[in-house]
């Protein structure tokens, strides 16, 4: 605002009439203006001007240091909406570490599993050869039992008794 505007202000303020007094209304001032001299406009103008000027540029001051000190803020602000998405950021970085230590886990239970697998595997091939070489050893054994006793009925067969043959 400046200095011609305020007293622009003041002098409207001075000749709008104030409210009217009531009936029941008793200022103690009353009678008082009477008594009072009159001021010179001039006079009142020019205390009003010096009295602008006295305070004016320490209102300015105080502005323009209103001013950079909300400038300050807004910067501040800023600068600490930048501080707490990077805290987020880390946030959700320890996140995706404990989610990455998660599946390095569960990675390495496959790879055991694999192994157990691959072992079990293998024990299950062994004990499957072993199978197939008893059943053939049974199956020998089997047959060479059958060949004896085939044997053995030759073998009696040929002891048994025969007639003679008459001639």
């Amino acid at each position: 605002m400046s200095v011609t505007e305020w007293a622009e202000e003041k002098e409207a303020a001075a000749a709008s009439p104030a409210r009217s007094l009531g009936p029941s209304d008793v200022s103690p001032d009353e009678g008082v203006v009477e008594d009072l001299p009159l001021i010179d406009e001039k006079a009142v103008e020019q205390l009003t001007e010096g009295l602008i000027s006295h305070y004016l540029p320490d209102l300015q001051r105080s502005k323009s240091a209103l001013q950079e000190l909300t400038q300050n803020q807004v910067v501040l602000l800023e600068t600490l909406e930048q501080e707490i998405s990077k805290f987020k950021e880390c946030n959700s970085i320890l996140d995706i570490n404990a989610l990455f230590s998660e599946a390095k886990h569960y990675h390495n239970k496959l790879v055991n599993i694999r192994n157990e697998m691959m072992m079990l595997h293998e024990k299950t091939s062994k004990l499957k050869k072993r199978a197939l070489k008893l059943q053939q050893k049974r199956q020998k054994e089997e047959l060479d039992r059958e060949q004896q006793r085939e044997k053995e009925l030759e073998r009696e067969k040929q002891l048994t008794a025969k007639p003679a043959r008459r001639t």
